[in-house]
């Protein structure tokens, strides 16, 4: 590991008490690139952008420019300057987004994923809550950028049923090198449905990019579980990641009061929820029996108690980082932190505290470029870069 650096030019927490845009003053312009301090991991801080509101994700396009999403239904794009994205702007919105989005809630414009062939067929692929009959749902889109707008957008995949209430859509999208899709499905504050795979409430979904069922997914042709259906049993996935070196779906999600888990998302597994949990009912009181372990269900590999609230996950694989190779990061809403994670053969050996006075949710984590891109959930909200110290 990296010894911490601990040369501090200007801290987050001075940062907050006196620099930062005052909230909701979201149209301002975002301020040059600025050493803020050294974390404890090691790492150079810049903050990037101030003038952000509530974003959901970040995608980097082959051209050097950036994509940022806004739950309240923005998608921002960022021009590419001399040395990647330009975010001293406020950033171009970019039309042609559905009609059907809605903004509540914890619900909104959410992830972003480009298609593995971007650069040949400009898909961007994106998740958001839609207005259906019941309520509102998670939904899967995808459309071509070109010329800075969104043409030909069409629905892959509505996780049924619609339910009323604003909380638990989930979701990240992740794509395998097969060019399968992946898309996590909160249980939508219904916690019981998670257990019910003839609904996708509560689970992974696996499709075809053009959102069609795989032959060899667990479920097909069982009458009684819907076909798109991965895995099941979980509570409200809002980090995902797949490791391109082992192929491994790596997960996060938000358990209730504690019992945050990490898993690895395997092919029919039920991961549980709500029977076997480390959490407990808000206020406190078990949950169910109160079990964290039962026959047929999977454990998680990791969690947390008390809750961190995770969000954003990303892999290191990134050669600037080749001492944390192989490494997981995770963002935190709740507890306002960013862990990295080295696990051995499925077993937790250390966690790390990467930006202890952070003080900000963390709502996005991804490695690009020699870096770690954080967005942080707020209105303003920022852009982070961190960098190798030395």
């Amino acid at each position: 590991m990296m010894k911490p650096v601990h040369v501090v030019r200007r801290s987050l927490a001075a940062l907050a008490a006196g620099s930062f845009l005052v909230a909701g003053c979201s149209g301002a312009s975002a301020p040059s690139p600025e050493a803020v301090e050294a974390s404890a991991d090691g790492l150079s801080v810049e903050i990037l952008h101030e003038g952000l509101n509530h974003p959901w994700a970040i995608a980097f396009l082959p051209d050097g420019s950036a994509l940022i999403s806004e739950r309240p239904g923005a998608l921002r794009h960022f021009p590419a300057g001399d040395h990647g994205p330009d975010f001293s702007g406020r950033g171009e919105l970019v039309p042609g987004l559905p009609d059907d989005l809605r903004a509540r809630n914890q619900g909104g414009l959410l992830d972003l994923a480009l298609h593995p062939e971007f650069a040949d067929n400009r898909w961007l692929y994106f998740t958001y809550a839609a207005s259906v009959d019941g309520g509102l749902t998670t939904r899967l889109a995808r459309g071509r950028l070109e010329d800075g707008a969104l043409s030909d957008v069409e629905t892959l995949f509505t996780a049924e049923p619609g339910v009323r209430g604003g909380r638990h859509f989930g979701s990240r999208i992740v794509f395998d090198d097969d060019t399968h899709v992946f898309i996590s499905v909160g249980d939508r504050g219904d916690r019981h449905q998670a257990q019910d795979p003839s609904n996708h409430i509560g689970t992974i979904i696996r499709l075809h990019d053009d959102g069609s069922v795989p032959a060899d997914n667990p479920f097909v042709d069982d009458a009684d579980r819907r076909d798109e259906i991965w895995a099941y049993g979980v509570r409200n996935s809002q980090g995902m990641v797949m490791d391109p070196e082992t192929d491994t779906l790596w997960e996060n999600q938000h358990g209730p009061q504690g019992g945050d888990e990490v898993n690895i998302i395997e092919p029919g597994n039920n991961y549980g929820w709500p029977v076997i949990t480390y959490g407990e009912e808000y206020g406190g009181g078990q949950i169910g029996e109160g079990i964290t372990e039962k026959e047929g269900m999977v454990s998680p590999l990791h969690h947390w108690t008390p809750s961190i609230a995770p969000s954003g996950m990303a892999i290191i694989r990134d050669p600037a980082f080749a001492d944390r190779d192989g490494d997981l990061l995770a963002g935190g809403l709740a507890h306002r932190t960013l862990r990295r994670l080295t696990f051995e053969d499925r077993e937790l050996v250390d966690e790390v505290e990467v930006l202890p006075d952070l003080d900000r949710r963390v709502r996005d984590v991804r490695v690009h470029d020699g870096a770690i891109w954080v967005l942080t959930d707020h209105n303003p909200g920022e852009l982070l870069r961190l960098t190798p110290a030395d």
